[in-house]
């Protein structure tokens, strides 16, 4: 029998975890503010729509995903383990780390599951990436750049940092195995107070150098993970369609009598799975709640992405 999996935000993302655990037989309640938007998903849905506090209440609910404003995060969360529950918590999971921590440091003490809905490492195309990364088809790499740009969303909370870099963030991390020992944040706010384009400058300790830039003012989307190695480099674009979103760029370059001597390559696209990245995170989630085993994208790596962007963080008069 599946783990009884409560959603707790019924908004726009909300709903695409709401559809896709009923899809998976997982799904038993959904919960929000406001009741009159519960209580439509729950009858296309059918299964339970309640309040949020007796949400918490409930003995038949194993485990609560959490699709809600940020900043409500950390304490919805614990009320969640504290009751028994375990939880799936959408990014960022707070605003600050010390909440964050304090969410963290909750569900350990209640020996509960705590996932973070980083869900591009769940993508094809990531996990094909990092594939080529640990078998070492890149060679050393030296350096990794991500571009995340488009227009919106717009958020009275989070800038287009703390919005969008999250995503990234955590692919880099997850490649690089490790903290960065340096990180340098530039901002430019348009609209208001709030960082509408941003910039990441990362070093990491064996030398590897990362830079994010993170826009929601932009003409143009863009979605892309470049990752440098001494053997080839490799490309995640997630605009392109299935067949062209990891590509190869096996270049060479040497020294040849004192000159730089380079030769161009084709890319070559690998194949990937046709599978959409929320089914394989929620359905890892379960599997996490069945096998008591620590998520891929557990409170270690939640903790990481906060304190980068806590410390990329440019505030505006």
């Amino acid at each position: 029998m599946k783990p009884r999996i409560a959603v707790l935000g019924c908004g726009y993302w909300g709903g695409n975890h709401i559809r896709t655990l009923k899809s998976l037989g997982a799904l038993h309640t959904v919960s929000d503010v406001d009741p009159a938007r519960a209580e439509r998903f729950a009858a296309e849905q059918g299964c339970l729509a309640v309040t949020p506090d007796e949400l918490f209440a409930r003995d038949d609910v194993d485990a609560v995903v959490m699709a809600l404003p940020p900043q409500f995060h950390a304490d919805f969360a614990i009320r969640a383990v504290e009751a028994g529950k375990d939880v799936l918590v959408e990014k960022p999971i707070a605003l600050t780390v010390p909440d964050a921590e304090r969410a963290v440091k909750a569900a350990r003490d209640n020996g509960r599951v705590f996932m973070t809905g980083h869900v591009l490492r769940f993508h094809p195309a990531f996990e094909g990436l990092k594939a080529l990364v640990d078998k070492g088809e890149l060679g050393d790499v030296g350096y990794i750049h991500s571009h995340r740009l488009g227009l919106g969303k717009f958020h009275a909370e989070n800038d287009a940092l703390w919005d969008l870099a999250p995503h990234d963030l955590s692919m880099i991390l997850a490649i690089t195995g490790t903290a960065p020992i340096e990180v340098r944040g530039e901002g430019a706010a348009v609209l208001n107070h709030l960082s509408d384009f941003a910039h990441l400058h990362m070093r990491f300790p064996n030398g590897l150098r990362g830079h994010l830039f993170a826009s929601r003012l932009n003409p143009y989307r863009e979605r892309r993970l470049t990752v440098v190695g001494t053997k080839g480099m490799a490309v995640f674009d997630d605009v392109e369609p299935q067949e062209r979103k990891l590509a190869v760029y096996r270049h060479n370059v040497w020294q040849d009598g004192g000159q730089w001597t380079s030769t161009m390559n084709e890319p070559t696209y690998i194949p990937l799975e046709n599978a959409m990245p929320l089914t394989r995170e929620l359905e890892h989630f379960i599997h996490c709640i069945e096998t008591r085993e620590e998520p891929r994208t557990g409170a270690e790596e939640a903790l990481g992405v906060l304190r980068i962007l806590t410390a990329g963080t440019v505030t505006h008069d």
